[in-house]
């Protein structure tokens, strides 16, 4: 192993050992880091989509140090997320984002009923955002009950565990149903994927595909396709269906094939070339759906996966890390949209860091693999 790696590891660990206690005497669950201060996230409080990756972050670090400061924090954030599970209003599919990294990775490290009725629960409200027309209905409001997202493929992973943990095979149905839909209506011939399909909720005929978070309609948004990669082999690895495989390997190419030459991502893969606009976000993702590709793919491709990860996960530790104590996070450079700034563009967004840790992890043999039906 690269001795870099294990300096990121140490080094993450102290930041976050630190940052622990700031959030705590902040009172909030971060969303990326202002300073040496963290900020809440910008919309909808504590129901935001992206509040289960800082106890995720907690648990990966605790999993691998054992050190109580990082099992503290998760639980003392999984209290303001359980709130929001009981309030209900604003959630909507990213319950699995939420809760398989906050109440999941509780019970799967530490056990006990309320974190595993808990997670349940969270995953009884994804499979009731099922339209039987073939999706998961990404987000509530009238006018959106036809909208489904690529980022759906990673909260799937709530439904294969909860088949695992109940027995129930309906859990893992719906998954299946919304990634053989995928499949056919996000995922390219040329192995690129859309953010945006809107369907006809009533018939599932699909109406519209638009330009969501990316540079524009037809264009490949980053992230989207990271979340496409490392979704899609999470589904092949939760199910052992080949076509799920074959769909990663696809989406894994693609991706691979639009690395900048400095290892960094383009916010869109299709971005007018004198726009700098980076997604280390979508880097870190992909690098973590690399790494278990990598063990999945035929004998050729899998070198070829592995050193792309390093690649990019080598090129964030060089040219966008913050080890100081001036932020509050790590990864720079990271971009929420490509044309909305309301979320962040170059700047530390904290579930950046989640993945590029969860991919450290990943290459040291301690990863909580929370996103696994088994343990």
């Amino acid at each position: 192993m690269e001795q870099w790696i294990d300096t990121a590891f140490a080094s993450a660990a102290r930041k976050f050992a630190s940052g622990a206690k700031q959030a705590a005497a902040q009172g909030i669950i971060p969303y990326k880091s202002e300073g040496r201060r963290y900020a809440p996230s910008p919309f909808d409080g504590n129901s935001w989509w992206t509040g289960g990756f800082w106890p995720g972050l907690m648990w990966q670090l605790y999993h691998a140090t054992g050190e109580a400061v990082y099992r503290d924090e998760a639980l003392r954030t999984e209290e303001l997320l359980t709130r929001e599970l009981r309030a209900f209003d604003l959630l909507n599919h990213d319950v699995g984002f939420m809760y398989l990294l906050s109440t999941g990775a509780h019970y799967r490290l530490l056990g006990g009923r309320q974190a595993l009725s808990d997670t349940l629960h969270a995953a009884t409200l994804l499979a009731g955002r099922f339209n039987p027309a073939g999706f998961i209905r990404a987000w509530p409001g009238k006018d959106r009950a036809g909208y489904a997202i690529i980022d759906c493929m990673m909260n799937l992973s709530l439904l294969y565990w909860a088949s695992e943990q109940t027995g129930d095979p309906r859990f893992s149905a719906i998954a299946k149903i919304h990634a053989d839909t995928t499949l056919r209506e996000f995922l390219r011939d040329d192995g690129s994927n859309c953010h945006i399909v809107v369907f006809d909720p009533s018939t599932g005929k699909v109406l519209d595909r638009p330009m969501g978070q990316g540079y524009a309609p037809g264009s490949s948004w980053s992230r989207g396709q990271a979340w496409a990669l490392y979704g899609f082999t999470l589904s092949y690895i939760n199910t052992g269906e080949e076509r799920y495989l074959d769909a990663a390997l696809r989406s894994a190419r693609y991706f691979i094939s639009h690395i900048r030459e400095d290892g960094l991502t383009d916010s869109d893969f299709c971005q007018p070339k004198d726009e700098e606009r980076i997604d280390n976000i979508a880097g870190a993702v992909a690098a973590c759906g690399l790494l278990e590709l990598s063990a999945l793919a035929p004998a050729e491709e899998s070198k070829t996966f592995r050193a792309a990860a390093l690649r990019l996960l080598k090129a964030e530790y060089d040219l966008c890390a913050d080890w100081t104590d001036a932020s509050g996070g790590i990864l720079q450079k990271c971009t929420a949209s490509y044309h909305d700034d309301g979320a962040g563009r170059h700047v530390n967004i904290l579930y950046g860091d989640y993945f590029f840790v969860e991919a450290l992890c990943k290459l040291r043999g301690t990863d909580a693999r929370l996103w696994m039906a088994r343990a």
